[in-house]
């Protein structure tokens, strides 16, 4: 039998909870970044919904990822929830705060926008800008112990270079190749294929009918704009040479009022599934190619950043050795 601790009866066990716009992300890892379980649930952004989403999102994750690793909640040593939309009612604030102790049995926890989660994960929490390119957009960053948020203002008025923004501006292509105001490409048939479409006009009844103009559905359409850019659209082409600069935008904005010293090089990161698009990162890297940044790969997606950063808070910040094994284990960017 072995003498190594089992996750009970090691004190230092972290959950990281990273909430997005199209799914909510749970990890749990030990102080020696072993990655001891994971799990998934349906998105916690409760805007235009009830707050008690959040707490049924939470308690169905943190039970499925406890289970796994054969813990009980209370037995975690410290807890980071990130949760999209938060900080954006500042009413809700004090209620969402209370929600992880009603599902953890415990304060030994901390709470923040998503953001946070991305920022740490991506540059393993240490000064420097991750900007956001997931269902929504924003870019947040640290200099010195301040921290500083950018874009985030939600898909009706912001969100730039967003797959929700992705996805919108490909339905308006779609709408004016359907229409003959814009030479039809790849586009067309592809998200008719997609959508199952009988008549161009069935989109309509898609997207503002049965889907009610759902945030996330609409994000999921981003990859169709992606596809038929690699098929030669040029319409997508700029689309996402666009988004691209949008989200390179984010950082430059970032970057500026976060104070660093002149000359300094900044280290910039990204996370979220739009950067899968090779497009996306190209016309990103390329806006920032004249500025003191240092691109660099993320190093652990963001439900471990989110994990990560539950150790920081805890006094017990993960060694540079015990990063690399998480990251061996776990990857980097998700969405």
């Amino acid at each position: 039998m072995s003498d190594s601790p089992s996750p009970v009866d090691d004190p230092g066990v972290y959950l990281g909870i990273d909430g997005g716009g199209t799914k909510t992300a749970f990890a749990l890892i030990s102080g020696a970044g072993e990655l001891l379980a994971t799990s998934t649930a349906p998105s916690c952004y409760y805007l235009g919904r009830s707050i008690d989403l959040v707490d049924d999102v939470l308690r169905s994750g943190v039970g499925l990822v406890c289970a796994q690793a054969g813990i009980r909640p209370d037995q975690i040593a410290y807890a980071f929830v990130g949760l999209p939309g938060y900080g954006e009612v500042s009413s809700d604030v004090e209620t969402l705060n209370a929600i992880p102790a009603q599902v953890l049995g415990h304060q030994r926890y901390g709470c923040d926008n998503d953001m946070v989660a991305g920022w740490a994960g991506s540059l393993g929490a240490v000064d420097g800008v991750n900007v956001i390119g997931g269902t929504g957009s924003m870019a947040y960053g640290e200099y010195d112990g301040r921290g500083l948020r950018v874009g985030g203002w939600g898909e009706l008025f912001d969100d730039e270079g967003s797959a929700y923004w992705i996805a919108i501006q490909g339905l308006n292509t779609f709408a004016k190749m359907a229409d003959g105001r814009l030479a039809e490409g790849p586009l067309r048939p592809l998200l008719a294929k997609h959508l199952q479409l009988g008549t161009d006009l069935d989109l309509v009844d898609v997207v503002l009918n049965r889907w009610q103009g759902d945030r996330a559905r609409i994000a999921s359409l981003a990859p169709v704009v992606t596809a038929a850019a690699a098929d030669g659209d040029e319409a997508c082409t700029a689309i996402l040479a666009a988004a691209g600069r949008a989200l390179a935008g984010l950082v430059k904005s970032t970057v500026a009022q976060l104070g660093f010293p002149s000359g300094q090089v900044v280290p910039v990161s990204w996370s979220g599934g739009v950067f899968a698009s090779d497009q996306v990162r190209t016309a990103f890297l390329a806006d920032l190619a004249d500025t003191s940044v240092e691109p660099r790969d993320p190093i652990v997606s963001p439900v471990l950043g989110a994990a990560l950063y539950a150790a920081r808070l805890a006094g017990h910040p993960l060694s540079a050795e015990s990063v690399h094994t998480l990251q061996e284990v776990g990857g980097g960017n998700d969405e």
